[in-house]
């Protein structure tokens, strides 16, 4: 049996209200396109990526789609804004589409953080 307690979102935004998702160097670019998408690029670094690239001829740099709601979420993303500042301009922007929005939002951030595409600042660094 798991004795972990599991957080409730309201408890788990209370906890990140003092820190601001920001990208991280891990993005070699980033491109947004007519209807708003964004589109992501890694590059494959490493002894074991070089090995790949050479002899399984893959790719230098990665490319990831986002879908509509996580490019406008990634455009929030300025070092500033919140999780809750965040929340509010995706819910103003998707009205209840995105419901429910702090779930969606925090397995956002929660994929995002998995890559290494942001790290969390306290908001006063």
């Amino acid at each position: 049996m798991n004795d972990k307690k599991r957080h409730s979102y309201k408890e788990i935004i209370e906890k990140y209200k003092v820190y601001v998702p920001v990208v991280t160097e891990k993005i070699y670019s980033q491109s947004v396109d007519e209807k708003g998408i964004v589109t992501l690029a890694v590059e494959n670094k490493g002894i074991m990526n070089f090995i790949a690239q050479k002899l399984l001829k893959k790719p230098r740099v990665s490319y990831i789609h986002l879908d509509e709601v996580g490019s406008f979420i990634w455009q929030t993303i300025d070092g500033n804004a919140d999780i809750e500042n965040i929340a509010e301009r995706v819910s103003e922007h998707f009205k209840e589409k995105v419901n429910p929005l702090y779930e969606r939002l925090l397995k956002f951030f929660e994929i995002v953080e998995s890559y290494d595409f942001i790290r969390w600042k306290k908001s006063a660094e």
